[in-house]
């Protein structure tokens, strides 16, 4: 039998201590660290939520790297063809960290309709074009369907659809300025076969998703020519050691840049999200152990006549240390059941019922998006334990202090 374990748990399940004066402390100190895995859970949850949905979206219209001409570096339009003859298309064996790649190019269009009209960017896809992404975004109608022939469906965003008074099935006219400037625009009739809607403003109201023929016709471009390839890696953390290896086994000609150097100021803004999420977490977990610290040494207090009879009868201090450690173990325990409890309850409703919305514009999503996963849920429970349980160590020395004789005097 462990006899510091049998003692504590005498002391828990004792119920005379209700009426004493730790219950409320010991009550501040079940909250707190309850209150403290909430809020980590929240701040993981979110803050991660939120990177992964920026990376997807970014992702979705770009890819995690794109391979293109210099010429065409840090541009929207892919204007200089590339050709499909490459070494590393369809499959880059060269690096398998790249897990597939595809064909795409982008020009500049207007869409008019008889009261308006909008500057767009039409992006010629091919029939093997990653659709995970836009048919979790689609909201209406369906995909695109591309076959040997040029394709005439399209899919436009909620936005534009809504500016320009659009639906499924509708009829739309694009016009594409030619070299000749003199020359009147091109113009091409396409059908809206779905809707999107990204939450992502910026890609929103730009991109058209067509036939990559289609753009191949406009430009006069062999079938071989396309405006550059997107590729996408199996871990995400690792891509920038994907990328130095992309760069190393393209031709000289071709430039191969990451989404992080597309977009730097995004992928800048998300980053201060792990440092916000590290100072919640040290944070929670220092007001939680000084709590704990607080109600050790009111139950030591409370116990004192206890240590010393404990002592006069033989036990260590070590032993006597054990059986509060013990009896604090059990109120963090209790309070990570509550905080775990509450915290995950509370992240479900927001994962499924969506009741916290968020400002597309500053954050780049609709609603708050939560992350769950089993890893972090159980690093921030046990690391919470031990740590609280080590900050308990240093104040449990006081027992080392106490003398039997006067202890057993004390009142």
């Amino acid at each position: 039998m462990n006899f510091e374990y049998f003692i504590s748990k005498r002391l828990v399940t004792k119920t005379d201590h209700k009426s004493n004066i730790s219950a409320p402390i010991i009550k501040i100190a079940i909250s707190a660290i309850a209150i403290g895995i909430i809020m980590m859970f929240i701040a993981i949850s979110t803050g991660f939520g939120l990177q992964n949905k920026i990376r997807e979206k970014i992702a979705a219209f770009n890819g995690h790297m794109v391979i293109n001409n210099f010429s065409n570096n840090q541009s929207t339009i892919t204007d200089n063809p590339i050709s499909t003859h490459q070494e590393f298309y369809p499959d880059f064996t060269a690096v398998p960290e790249v897990e597939h790649i595809q064909k795409v190019a982008t020009k500049y269009g207007i869409i008019r309709t008889e009261t308006d009209f909008e500057g767009i960017v039409v992006k010629g896809v091919e029939e093997n074009y990653r659709w995970t992404y836009l048919q979790e975004y689609l909201v209406e109608g369906k995909l695109p369907v591309f076959e040997e022939k040029i394709s005439k469906e399209v899919l436009i965003s909620n936005y534009l659809a809504n500016r320009l008074g659009f639906a499924v099935g509708d009829k739309l006219i694009v016009y594409f300025l030619r070299e000749d400037q003199d020359r009147l625009p091109r113009s091409v009739g396409l059908t809206i076969s779905g809707i999107f809607d990204s939450g992502f403003k910026e890609f929103d109201e730009t991109y058209v998703i067509a036939d990559l023929k289609q753009i191949q016709r406009l430009n006069n471009w062999e079938e071989n020519q396309i405006g550059q390839f997107e590729l996408f890696v199996e871990d995400f953390s690792d891509l920038k050691e994907v990328g130095y290896k992309v760069y190393e086994e393209v031709d000289s000609f071709l430039n191969a840049s990451s989404i992080i150097e597309l977009y730097p100021s995004i992928f800048e803004w998300l980053k201060m999200f792990d440092f916000n999420i590290i100072l919640i977490i040290g944070i929670m977990i220092l007001v939680a152990g000084i709590n704990m610290i607080t109600a050790l040494l009111v139950l030591i207090l409370e116990r004192t006549q206890m240590i010393g009879v404990l002592k006069a009868l033989g036990a260590t201090d070590w032993s006597v240390r054990k059986i509060f450690l013990y009896n604090a173990a059990f109120l963090i325990f209790k309070g990570l059941f509550w905080g775990n409890l509450i915290g995950i309850s509370l992240l479900l409703i927001q994962k499924f019922l969506k009741v916290i919305p968020l400002n597309p514009e500053t954050y780049y999503v609709s609603e708050a998006p939560i992350y769950l996963s089993l890893d972090y849920i159980l690093v921030i429970n046990i690391g919470t334990l031990l740590l609280c349980v080590l900050m308990l160590l240093v104040p449990s020395v006081i027992i080392t202090k106490i003398s039997p004789v006067k202890a057993m005097k004390f009142e």
